[in-house]
């Protein structure tokens, strides 16, 4: 097995609805762990692989239990930090039987909102060979953005392999030219990129796959996969694009986590050397194996669940 992957962003606490309706009218909730790059490192971690995970916590029962959900998947808190002024962020989950569910972020001001290039320092990546990184934490603050490239710095400075995914979060910028702007400078800073169709519309003004890929090779990535809903993912690199096909299932409970499984998937494949085009056929059915499940990350498989999988949906 290759080396661990580190990853970095904000897990919240996550309320989930029991009932259908708008969010002020429920009155009871499930509660568990979301994040999207939580997401992809509960996915590598169930896959057999090891994960860090670099985040920073209130100093309260949110932070404790985020820690907590952390060591129950194996994944490394050895590079969280907490705040004892700022606190955890949470969020409202809806439940809906049709279409993508209502939901309501508390994240303002959090700890992971202060989380700077002084907290990267102490990064130490010899046992990690692969970082991934998404859109979302350079989103929250001037200092987020800074420790997000500071990261990808060291990164490089030990020759770690790079994901990112844009994971794209507008309510979250100052304005759509500055997300733009910076979504695409990291993106020219990673070894694989993970946009989807309507992402590459607004960061490069195409929704066709082969552009999309031309697109981010040009600016300075090896590979990079266009997720393309449920028809799969286009894979594009120097010798070209070749679109590999997804899996279908009978019913789709819940799409939030399953762009999270779909990167999860493909890069174990990539850490295992099996192939970016069979990593990327990974990456589709553990996406969709993700869709047939409520919570954000509760579908994602073991090996054997996606070897069973995979053998009972031959394409």
């Amino acid at each position: 097995m290759s080396k661990g992957i580190m990853l970095i962003g904000e897990p919240m606490i996550l309320f989930m609805a029991n009932s259908e309706g708008n969010l002020e009218d429920i009155s009871e909730y499930s509660v568990s762990v979301a994040g999207a790059e939580l997401n992809v490192a509960i996915g590598l971690t169930r896959l057999g692989h090891k994960a860090a995970y670099m985040t920073k916590l209130g100093n309260d029962p949110f932070g404790k239990r985020i820690v907590s959900s952390l060591n129950q998947n194996g994944i490394s808190s050895e590079f969280v930090t907490y705040s004892s002024e700022n606190p955890t962020g949470f969020m409202l989950k809806a439940m809906t039987s049709e279409g993508d569910p209502q939901i309501c972020y508390f994240r303002k001001n959090s700890a992971a909102s202060t989380i700077s290039e002084s907290d990267i320092e102490n990064v130490d990546f010899s046992k990690y060979g692969y970082l991934h990184i998404t859109g979302i934490l350079p989103a929250l603050t001037q200092s987020t953005r800074k420790a997000t490239f500071r990261l990808i710095e060291k990164a490089k400075e030990n020759g770690v392999y790079i994901s990112f995914d844009p994971n794209l979060r507008p309510q979250l910028w100052e304005n759509k030219e500055t997300m733009i702007e910076v979504i695409n400078k990291l993106a020219s800073q990673a070894d694989i990129v993970f946009p989807g169709v309507a992402e590459g519309e607004i960061l490069m003004g195409s929704r066709e796959p082969e552009k999309i890929g031309e697109f981010y090779l040009s600016l300075g990535a090896k590979a990079v996969v266009t997720k393309v809903g449920s028809r799969g993912a286009v894979l594009t690199t120097e010798n070209g694009s070749t679109f590999i096909e997804g899996f279908k299932v009978d019913k789709v409970v819940d799409t939030v986590g399953a762009g999270d499984g779909f990167a999860a998937g493909t890069l174990s494949g990539i850490m295992e050397g099996i192939g970016l085009a069979e990593s990327v056929k990974r990456g589709n059915a553990v996406g969709a194996i993700q869709v047939t499940h409520r919570s954000d990350n509760e579908g994602l498989p073991t090996r054997d669940e996606l070897a069973h999988f995979m053998g009972k949906n031959t394409l």
